[in-house]
């Protein structure tokens, strides 16, 4: 790790340009994560209300063997922990964020671009989970208030608007204490959601009784009617696995440069990438199975599931505690990002908490256009989409770092204006790292929606990646000759 001097890196921007305390780099002394808080990170993620939503229907979605969507499920972690080592190694190392980070591949001003595209997926992501998250408050508010009144605006009720409300201010609280804060939560809100999702599983074991193992084991044979080679099949659960954490992978390095040392990322990533992910989806099917045989059809919404066990306590206490999982993934993944993203636009007029607040703004109007515009699309077309925007910009950063800087990096250079710097380009613009990641998203966004690259389902994200890092690797070279030449 390096110890870095951020009086001298901040004199030489004085116009706060590149720099403010918020961006800069974190000495190895001022960092307190270890391998636990990444593993609670993981575990939030999935246990958010999408994450058990998109767990749970993998099983059923695409008539695969029950086995056989394990076995995607699993692979797709190590996929996905591999992926992100790579991305959190240099932050561990400089103790710098995503979009400071990509300014050695971009350009000081041009690392805006891919930041801004991440800022806008996390606000995406930001304003959908904390409407998902708001049904869980409206279900533990119904269970104590009462219904009220059922007209609606922009399908919402009155009392699902103060659930949203609810949702969003106390999110602007926990990201308002600070990381350490954040930290502490998701220390206890993991486990505690597990806690109450092993109480769900007995609690309808007891209701179902021996048919609850028929059940798992119907789901466990697949759907044989169901449409799709059983190998494209086996690599769409995966790549709508690798999409569902697409946003995180890209810029982990917001998180992993509050972690103290490199082993201990890495341990947190494997028993919470590979090993939760597949703890995870074992409980998702066994409660979703349990729902089949208690109520005749399963049933992938947490809330729906909980509201009709007709329990008061358990509604309240589950209900608690996904909205606490899915606040706390929301603070971590989508609001941490876009503030950081925001704040690198100009880093002196933006502080962190500054395009913090915008993010929240911005999400908000996504939170209330969920129901009647946004959720039109589907679950898993939305995460594909907003996936595929993200695969280009990691596989530029990566193949950067790794193959033509071989790990290196100036620290300085990178908060530096001065034309004289390493990663200032071309005014501080990369352009052949802007036209590598323009051409290779026009790809990854048509493998989504155009029917006829259909075939590529589950390897687009991959693919993207893989040909922004090709692409940058050739355009740079050839930008590199170019200008040698002149």
């Amino acid at each position: 790790m390096k110890t870095f001097h951020t009086d001298t890196i901040q004199q030489q921007d004085p116009g706060g340009r590149l720099y403010n305390p918020d961006l800069a780099p974190i000495e190895p002394t001022a960092r307190r994560w270890g391998w636990f808080a990444i593993f609670n990170t993981w575990c939030n993620t999935a246990q958010s209300l999408l994450g058990y939503t998109l767990a749970a229907s993998l099983f059923f979605d695409y008539g695969l063997n029950g086995w056989a969507v394990f076995a995607a499920i699993v692979l797709s972690g190590f996929v996905i922990m591999f992926l992100i080592n790579l991305a959190g190694r240099p932050s561990v190392h400089y103790g710098i964020p995503y979009p400071v980070m990509a300014r050695a591949s971009m350009g000081v001003y041009g690392a805006n671009i891919p930041a801004l595209m991440r800022g806008i997926v996390a606000i995406f992501w930001y304003g959908a989970q904390s409407y998902v998250a708001s049904t869980a408050t409206l279900l533990l508010l119904t269970a104590l208030f009462g219904e009220g009144t059922k007209a609606t605006y922009l399908g919402l009720t009155p009392m699902g608007w103060v659930a949203l409300a609810i949702v969003c201010v106390t999110q602007i609280v926990l990201f308002w204490k600070g990381i350490e804060w954040i930290r502490m939560f998701l220390n206890w809100a993991g486990p505690a959601v597990y806690a109450v999702m092993v109480t769900l599983l007995i609690m309808i074991w007891v209701r179902t009784g021996s048919s609850l193992p028929s059940e798992v084991g119907s789901v466990l044979k697949g759907n044989p009617q169901a449409t799709g080679s059983h190998v494209s099949n086996f690599f769409a659960v995966m790549g709508t696995m690798i999409a569902f954490y697409a946003a995180i992978i890209l810029n982990y390095g917001d998180f992993s440069r509050y972690v103290r040392t490199e082993r201990e990322m890495k341990l947190g990533n494997m028993l919470g990438l590979p090993v939760n992910i597949t703890v995870f989806a074992f409980l998702s099917l066994l409660i979703s199975a349990g729902t089949i045989a208690l109520f005749g059809e399963h049933l992938t919404n947490p809330t729906e599931i909980i509201s009709r066990i007709d329990n008061t306590a358990l509604t309240v206490v589950a209900a608690l505690m996904f909205f606490i999982a899915t606040v706390g993934i929301n603070v971590v993944a989508n609001y941490v990002p876009p503030a950081n993203d925001l704040s690198n636009l100009w880093p002196g007029r933006i502080s962190f908490r500054g395009g913090g607040m915008i993010a929240a703004a911005l999400a908000f109007v996504v939170s209330a256009l969920w129901v009647p515009v946004i959720s039109v699309f589907g679950i898993s077309k939305f995460v594909n989409t907003l996936g595929a925007f993200l695969a280009p910009a990691y596989g530029i950063m990566i193949a950067d770092f790794y193959l033509l800087r071989r790990q290196t990096l100036s620290v300085q250079d990178l908060y530096s204006p001065s034309s004289a710097g390493a990663y200032h380009y071309r005014k501080g613009f990369h352009v052949e790292a802007i036209a590598a990641l323009a051409i290779s998203s026009v790809f990854s966004v048509s493998a989504v929606w155009l029917p006829a690259l259909g075939f590529l389902s589950g390897f687009d994200w991959i693919i993207s990646a893989g040909l922004g890092a090709v692409l940058y690797l050739l355009l740079s070279k050839h930008g590199a000759a170019k200008w040698a030449e002149t």
